[in-house]
């Protein structure tokens, strides 16, 4: 039974998780938008929309606070000193009146190979 475990393995180890997440969430701040299997945009859409919040949160505090932020965000992307800096200076200020839900899911339909569900996932524009 896996009551109240969260996340999802996505048949992968630990460390390939990890990779993948990284890369996919470098991938999709670089483009702003990507098309994937429903299961891995599940897998970093809730990362991506908190790495957002982390950026814009850090716009309204003193210079400490908005090291502080880049660094957290450097730590989860894994460096990608490139990507760390267009969601600081790009992404977040687009979502500064915005609440959260940054990205948004389209449905494209199975793919032919496997069937497995595809989708579109991309940031919301004002």
């Amino acid at each position: 039974m896996r009551h109240r475990v969260s996340g999802k393995k996505l048949g992968r180890s630990t460390g390939q998780r990890t990779g993948l997440r990284r890369t996919m969430i470098k991938q999709f701040f670089t483009n702003g938008r990507m098309q994937t299997t429903q299961a891995k945009a599940a897998f970093i859409r809730g990362e991506a929309e908190h790495l957002i919040t982390i950026a814009k949160r850090s716009a309204s505090g003193d210079d400490a606070a908005k090291v502080h932020a880049r660094r957290l965000v450097a730590a989860r992307l894994g460096g990608a000193p490139e990507v760390v800096k267009k969601l600081f200076d790009d992404i977040s200020p687009r979502f500064a009146n915005r609440n959260g839900g940054y990205t948004r899911v389209f449905n494209l339909g199975p793919r032919k190979g496997d069937a497995a569900e595809m989708v579109v996932l991309e940031l919301v524009e004002e």
